[in-house]
């Protein structure tokens, strides 16, 4: 892979630094974070709902980037969007750690259906990345944000997941200007995340 293009901070200026700032933005943790409260809220109005997305919030997106952060200031990582597939292990292992934490709450303690799917979708989905990321650099952005598109439309309508497209494409834009990965890779993501979402489909989630 050629060197990104915001890996130093000096280069991090005009479209540079709006394609990053727009990739952190749109990434997989906090677009979690707002599907979770959506699908929450559809099941679970008001305060019950504010309150499950709030557990699922904290363990699927709060705690991860917390130990990405930790990683950061402690030197193990060289840097937030660790290009390095071999400084995403941790992550990802702790990801999903998280992940089945949300689950085991959620699923005993009478958590929303949807939010108990998709902690399940969290971990095939992590579980999936972490296992590729050891021998080839796939795009979790990509993943993501497809994922996000398609539970969208399963559980709300194909008019609001087509409102969301626009930004698919627009984070698989961003990752190729970037030089964070390359088409490949950016189709391997998309597929990911499109058959974790579909394959629990059959076990009535999404519907």
């Amino acid at each position: 892979m050629p060197t990104p293009k915001d890996m130093q901070a000096g280069d991090r200026v005009g479209l540079v630094k709006a394609a990053r700032i727009f990739s952190n933005v749109i990434s997989p943790p906090i677009m979690f974070a707002a599907l979770g409260l959506a699908i929450a809220l559809s099941e679970r109005p008001f305060w019950p709902g504010f309150g499950w997305a709030w557990v699922y919030g904290l363990l699927i997106s709060g705690a991860p980037i917390l130990v990405v952060l930790f990683l950061l200031y402690t030197n193990r990582i060289a840097e937030l969007h660790m290009s390095n597939t071999r400084e995403r292990h941790i992550p990802y292992i702790s990801a999903v750690f998280f992940a089945v934490v949300a689950y085991l709450i959620l699923r005993f303690a009478g958590g929303p259906a949807g939010l108990i799917c998709l902690a399940i979708f969290n971990i095939i989905e992590l579980s999936a990345l972490g296992i590729i990321n050891a021998y080839w650099l796939i795009s979790l952005h990509s993943a993501g944000m497809t994922a996000t598109v398609v539970i969208v439309a399963l559980v709300f309508g194909w008019l609001p997941a087509l409102c969301l497209l626009p930004l698919l494409l627009l984070v698989v834009y961003a990752r190729l200007f970037l030089k964070r990965h390359n088409m490949a890779q950016i189709l391997a993501g998309i597929a990911l995340g499109a058959g974790a979402v579909l394959i629990l489909v059959p076990f009535g989630c999404f519907t």
